[in-house]
This record gives structure tokens, sequence and C-alpha cells, in this order.
């Protein structure tokens, strides 16, 4: 039976099946490999706790998620196929407000993330630590 996030169990959950499908599909799997390399386990640990602090309200994540990001060579289809993945994990496992919550903000990040490599591959600027 499905329950709402509320444990760091449930986030592992979430993290572990969502990177098991990203590592798997035709479309991402490259783009994560090729940058991940062999530190599979540090950014899944990284990654427990991101989401860890924004759904369960404990801060063990600090750091700019953003900036590891600035330079990946993603476009909008990248995205979209991220997001579908993402959602598709979230309802497999879980139902309830911070369910809910964790796909608005993977939506969010998405957005946010695809705007500004949009705007750094246009600019001179440089991402802020």
């Amino acid at each position: 039976m499905k329950h709402d996030i509320s444990t760091l169990d449930d986030i592992k959950l979430l993290v572990d099946s969502f990177y098991g499908k990203v590592r798997e599909d035709n479309l991402l799997k490259d783009i994560f490999n090729e940058r991940i390399e062999d530190r599979w386990p540090q950014h899944l640990e990284k990654m427990y706790r991101f989401w860890q602090t924004v759904l369960l309200e404990e801060h063990t994540y600090f750091g700019s998620p953003f900036v590891p990001h600035a330079k990946l060579p993603v476009e909008q289809h990248h995205f979209e196929q991220w997001v579908k993945i993402f959602n598709k994990i979230v309802d497999e496992h879980f139902i309830g407000e911070k369910a809910e919550r964790a796909k608005w903000q993977g939506q969010r990040m998405a957005e946010m993330f695809h705007y500004k490599i949009e705007y750094y591959k246009n600019n001179s600027a440089v991402p802020l630590l």
C-alpha cells in the first residue's frame, strides 16, 4: 500500500528507484554516467541529503545544487524526460502531500536548471558558487 514520503528510508527508495531508471534511460544514461563516472555512491548520498532537506525539512544538505549542472550538454527534451521519470517513480511508490511536493519541486528544478543552463550557454557570465 502506498503512503506519503515521511522518512529517510522513503527518500532513499525514491532516489535509488529514480536513478536506477535514469541509468537505464537511452536519453539520459550517458549524460549522467559520463559526469558521475564511478562516483555513484557519493552522488546518491548527496541526493538523499538534498531530498531529505527539501521534503522532510531535516537540514542535511548544504551547497548549491545548480553549479555541478551548469555545463551539462542538455536541452529541453532532457529535462522533460527527467521529470517524466521522476514523476512516474514518485507515483509508483508514494501518495500524499509530500509526494505531490516532490513532483512540484522536481518540475520547478527542471525549469530553473534549463533556464539557467541556457543562460550560461549564451552569456559569458560564470555561475556563482
